[in-house]
Parts: structure tokens; C-alpha cells; sequence
């Protein structure tokens, strides 16, 4: 794994500093202690660190093709690459190391802009031909590496592996955009292709951007989409088959490495299923690392040394006190952006403990997406089946007024907390899975919000970002829908974004079997039936396992890698978090409404609320903000966002 950082002049043919090239590749050190590179010519400079997993020798980087005109930088690893070599060979390339790397140079030179359909794996790439004048990024197609850039007002292009990178040019945009904000507060990240600053962009999954000098820019082009076709006419036991046969491939083309490689092995059936895959593949013990919470809510250390004893692994556990909430600000000096799901605290704890004894890790991220596993799937769908039987027309005004009237209950039994079933059944399918993913939803993200920030927000609603998932996706299917949705947001935004960060952090390559972009494709084409069943989620899947993983492990209630935040709050956080919510940071943006803000606070904190969801996206918010302020760049972005 590594980092990648970059300049292009597209309107002529600048030498940029040098000083400024190696500052941005500095600030990404920690993606890449092994070695780093930098590559200076009229009109462009590329740098790279390196985290040395494959050709340890000669895999240095930039890397070139055999005249020097094409350089590239990537971010990541190319499955199939041994695959592509010879075919590249035999149109007359030569290469000069085994890396994955070099394939991307050849690549392009044979197949241009669509070399990216031809690479399994997950990737950020930047790519620089001399002879077209041409800058290319690229990133995979489920979004598991990132990359942002931006374009700035002298003509320079930057890009970098993180926004830090970004950061060090001094002629960055960092004026906050408004509806980064927006979309931060609804959904705990700010969503592709969107950046908390108005000048910085993320390239998309599935998305490619070709720069010519001298040219227009053109917008990215999504070069891969998955399509829910769920027309397979397999039978479930062929299925099953043939899911553990794709299951098998994808998990041996991700333990080649020449470093240490293990797993990590939380207990649940995604985790679990990858371990015991790996198992059957390796002729040696496999690594495993598990986090053990002293709070047994939270704990499933247990079902963890089940799989890890029936496989006989090398297992390594640590234990995490309830009470690990030193990481905030850490927190926000990784991810640069507000970021706000609290199991990034456990995450990094165990990318921490994995990086003591391995390189390179395999997850079972990707799995409750393309499966069906979150619980939330089945509430859709029973709620579907609601909406389906009572027009728009009916529904709308009906559970509209109850949704107002209905009483919030956090504390009552679960039958009766029924508000948010009724606001849920006066939406259409997208905004209503919107709006029960949302940490504040539209009413709370109203009160929280200044006047005067709500002018700035022009009307918009974060619910925009689903609709245009949602138009994309072109599937009339409820349970393929949300799916869709998950896959192009919440998979991205939050689940490869806090791997990524928290592993980078410790120098740990993540790899994930379960968003082989070939497996997703395939799971696509199966029809809703076999993933969720009644109430069991990831049917098919947990009846493939079953040869292979105890019950005790498969059909468990699902915990989650969650934290007490609620008790933080009311405990040991208590003054932390007045202090936050309540203290200039916030108050000097003009965001916010700090009558609501304190109301958060005192209800929460008086236990007749259970706000910690909110709290803590506030929280991270200001961190976030102090974070950038230490970086040089707070006071101009908020006195910019008032008058915009």
C-alpha cells in the first residue's frame, strides 16, 4: 500500500518546486515508510511513498515505460496482474520488473483510457504521458482506495492520496463548502464526489479523469457500474457452489504477497468466512488478530477463538477498555475531513495490533452490501411491503401527521418506537432508506443549523445524494435498491474510508475478498429470494458456510464494532463534550444554532435523550475543525463560507 501526490500544469509547462512536492509527499509518510520517490519535468511532478508488498527488490515508483515518456504512481494492488504480463508481452512490451505496477505503464500504452476495465484489484492511480501531454487518475471500482485533487486557479491540477496532501499547496480552495456540511450531518462523511472544501474533489469509484494540456477538462467518466440483474437461473445449491468456488478465487489472488499476511477476525460470519477460506488455501497457520472489549456488550472476542481454534490459527488478541476514547483528535488528523462513525476507534485498535505481527491483512468488509446482512435491509423491506399497499396519495398526509404527533421514544421497547416507522412510511423507497440511515435526520439537521447557515444551503438536502444513486441504479427491486445505495455510498464514505485511514496509519495493507469486483457482478445477478429470507439476512451465504463455520458463528444476533458512546457522554466525557458543543470553534463558523446545540447537550446528559449518535458527529466536527486550524487553514474557510 502507499501514497500518491502530484502536479500538472495544463496550460503550459511550469517547473514546480521542489520544496512543495516533497512537503506534500511527507505529510503521507505513514502510507508508505519503505521507500519514497519523486519525478520532476517541465509541467509535472509526481511522488510517491512506498509500502513494499510485492517486488520488494525493483518496484520503485514513479515507474517508467521502456523510453521514459509514460511515468505512473499508484495506490494499491493489481490481482490479475501475472494474468496481463504475457499478453502484454506479446504485443511487444518489455518489462523490467515482476511488479503490478509496471502492467499499468503497458497498459495504457496498449489500450488507452479502458485500460482499467482490464484490472482486478483495488486501485488509485496517477499516470503521466509525455508524448499526449496527458495527465490520468483513476480509482477502482468500489472505492476501496482513494484519491482527491483539485484544480486551481493558476492551472494547476494536485492530487494526492489523502486531503493533507492537497493541503500544502497554498492556492487550495479552503473556504468549507455548505453542502458538504449538509451531507456530513445527515450521513457521517461528506459523499463522493463531494469534499468538505469547495476547491478539493474525490474521484469516484468506478471513475477515471483524463487531462489534456491545453484542453477543456472533461468531467470524470465511470468507466464500471454493477447492474442488479437478478435474473441468474441458478438453483440455490448450484449457487451455493459456485459462490464458494468464486469465494476461494478471490481470497488466493489476495494472499499473494512476499511480507507477512494474516486476517482479521472479529467473530462475525464475513471475518469468519474469509479466515476459514484462507485456511484451506495456506499450507501454514494463518494469522489472525481480534480486539476484545472488557465490556461484554460490545464483545465477541468468543466466537472469534471458536473459528480461530477450529482452523488453528496464530491468533492474536488484544483488549480494548470501555472507556479508549483518547483517539479524537487522532481521529481527525487522519481522516482531514469530519468523519463520524465511532467504530473507527476499535477499527484503528485493530489495525494497531495487526501491523505487530503482519503486513498485509484480509477483511470481511463488503459482505453485509452485497449479501444482505444489515438489519436495516429487513426493516426496507417489511416497510415496503407497507407502502405498496397504500398510494402516495394516502400514505403522505396519513403517516406524515402521525410521524409529527407520535412521541420520540428511545427508551420504550422496540414495538413502540414507532415514529420513525411512520415518517418512514410517508416517503417514497429512496427517501425513506435515507432517511432511516440518516445520524440527523431533515427535522434535527433544520434545528441544528444557524439561519444564516440555511440561507447558504439554498434548499438543498443531503436526500440528493440518494436520488442520483438511485436514478442510476435502475432497479425496481427494494432490497436491490438499497443495496445499490449502500454499495455507492455508505461502502465508500464510510466503510473503505475508515479502513484506509486506520490502516494507513499503522503502515497495514487491507485487503477485502468481498468486494472482488467480479463477485459483486455475480451476486448482482442472484435474485433477492437468496439473500434474505424471512428474517435471516445473508441466507445464501451463511448456508454456503455452513460445512465450514459453527452455527454459534452464523446465525447470531449481529453485534457490530460499536462503543458506549451513550455512557461516555453521561460519564467520563461529560465535561469534554459541553466544552466542545458549547465552546468558540463551533461558535465562531456561524453555523450553528447553539440553542439546539445546548439542548443536545442537557438532554442527553440528563438521560432523557439518548443524543450520542449526534453529539459525536458534532464532536468530530469540531475536532475537525481545531485539526485544520492547527493546519493554517480554518479562519479563511469560515470567513469564506459566511459571505458565500
Amino acid at each position: 500500500m502507499c501514497g500518491i501526490a502530484g502536479l500538472f500544469d495544463t496550460r503550459g509547462r511550469r517547473d514546480f518546486p521542489r520544496e512543495l512536492v516533497e512537503r506534500m509527499n511527507a505529510v503521507q509518510f505513514h502510507r508508505g515508510p519503505d521507500e519514497g520517490g519523486t519525478h520532476f519535468e517541465p509541467g509535472v511532478a509526481l511522488a510517491h511513498r512506498r509500502l513494499s508488498i510485492i517486488d520488494l527488490s525493483t518496484g520503485q515508483q514513479p515507474l517508467f515505460n521502456e523510453d521514459g515518456s509514460v511515468a505512473v504512481v499508484f495506490n494499491g494492488e493489481i490481482y490479475n496482474y501475472q494474468e496481463l504480463v504475457p499478453e502484454l508481452e506479446a504485443l511487444g512490451h518489455v518489462f523490467h520488473t515482476r511488479s503490478d505496477t509496471e502492467v499499468i505503464v503497458h497498459a495504457w500504452e496498449a489500450w488507452g483510457e479502458d485500460c482499467v476495465r482490464r484490472f482486478r484489484g483495488m486501485f488509485a492511480f496517477a499516470l503521466h504521458d509525455r508524448a499526449r501531454q496527458t495527465l490520468f487518475m483513476a480509482r477502482d471500482r468500489l472505492g476501496v482506495k482513494p484519491l482527491f485533487y483539485a484544480e486551481l486557479d493558476d492551472g494547476t491540477v494536485t492530487f494526492g492520496s489523502e486531503l493533507k496532501v492537497l493541503m500544502q499547496h497554498p492556492r487550495l480552495d479552503r473556504s468549507i463548502d455548505p453542502l458538504a456540511v449538509e451531507e456530513y450531518f445527515a450521513l457521517g462523511y461528506v459523499a463522493e464526489p463531494r469534499c468538505i472544501f469547495r476547491g478539493a474533489r474525490k474521484l469516484g469509484p468506478g471513475e477515471s479523469l483524463c487531462i489534456r494540456r491545453g484542453e477543456a477538462a472533461a468531467p470524470p467518466r465511470q468507466y464500471w457500474d454493477v447492474r442488479f440483474t437478478l435474473d441468474n437461473p441458478l438453483s440455490a445449491d448450484e449457487a451455493m457452489g459456485e459462490l464458494t468456488a468464486r469465494l476461494r478465487e478471490s481470497v488466493r489472488l489476495r494472499m499473494i504477497a512476499e511480507v507477512p499476511l494474516g486476517a482479521f477476525l472479529s467473530g462475525g460470519v464475513d471475518s469468519s468466512a474469509v479466515v476459514a477460506t484462507m485456511a484451506g488455501l495456506s499450507g501454514e497457520a494463518v494469522n489472525t488478530c481480534s480486539i476484545a472489549f472488557d465490556d461484554p456488550r460490545f464483545n465477541e472476542s468468543e466466537f472469534a477463538a471458536m473459528v480461530a481454534q477450529r482452523y488453528h490459527t496464530r491468533h492474536f488478541v488484544e483488549t480494548v477498555k470501555s472507556d479508549d476514547f483518547d483517539l479524537i483528535d487522532t481521529l481527525a488528523a487522519l481522516y482531514d475531513e469530519p468523519y463520524a462513525d465511532s467504530s473507527a476507534i476499535p477499527t484503528y485498535r485493530v489495525c494497531q495490533l495487526a501491523r505487530k505481527h503482519v503486513t498485509v491483512a484480509l477483511s470481511g468488509d463488503g459482505g453485509d452490501e452485497s449479501f444482505g446482512g444489515y438489519r436495516r435491509y429487513r426493516m426496507h423491506l417489511m416497510e415496503e411491503r407497507m407502502r405498496a399497499a397504500l398510494p402516495m396519495a394516502v400514505r403522505r398526509p396519513l403517516f406524515g401527521m402521525l410521524g409529527r404527533l407520535y412521541p420520540k421514544a428511545d427508551w420504550a421497547p422496540r414495538f413502540l418506537r414507532a415514529k420513525t416507522t411512520f415518517q418512514a412510511m410517508a416517503r417514497d423507497a429512496t427517501e425513506a432508506y435515507f432517511h432511516s440511515v440518516s445520524i440527523l435526520r431533515g427535522e434535527m439537521r433544520g434545528r441544528l443549523f444557524s439561519a444564516q447557515f440555511r440561507k447558504q444551503l439554498g434548499g438543498y438536502d443531503a436526500v440528493e445524494v440518494f436520488r442520483r444513486h438511485a436514478a442510476a441504479g435502475a432497479t425496481d427491486d427494494p432490497l436491490a435498491l438499497i443495496q445499490y445505495l449502500d454499495l455507492k455510498t455508505y461502502l465508500v464514505g464510510d466503510i473503505n474510508t475508515k479502513v484506509d485511514r486506520a490502516s494507513m496509519a499503522h503502515s497495514l495493507e487491507v485487503r477485502e475478498p468481498l468486494m472482488d469486483h467480479e463477485l459483486v457482478e455475480w451476486l448482482a445477478t442472484l435474485p433477492s429470494s437468496l439473500k434474505i429470507q424471512g428474517q435471516e439476512g445473508k441466507y445464501l451465504f451463511k448456508k454456503a458456510m455452513e460445512p465450514m463455520l459453527p452455527d454459534d458463528v452464523l446465525y447470531r444476533p449481529k453485534m457490530g464494532f460499536s462503543v458506549p458512546l451513550a455512557r461516555w457522554f453521561r460519564g467520563p466525557l461529560k465535561a469534554r463534550v459541553r466544552e466542545a458543543v458549547l465552546g468558540e470553534t463551533l461558535a465562531a463558523t456561524g453555523m450553528f444554532n447553539r440553542d439546539y446545540l445546548r439542548h443536545l447537550v442537557d438532554a442527553h446528559q440528563s438521560g432523557v435523550r439518548d443524543y450520542s449518535a449526534a453529539l459525536w458527529t458534532v464532536l468530530m466536527f469540531e475536532a475537525f475543525l481545531r485539526n485544520v486550524q492547527g493546519s493554517g487553514g480554518i479562519t479563511g474557510a469560515i470567513r469564506q463560507a459566511e459571505v458565500a
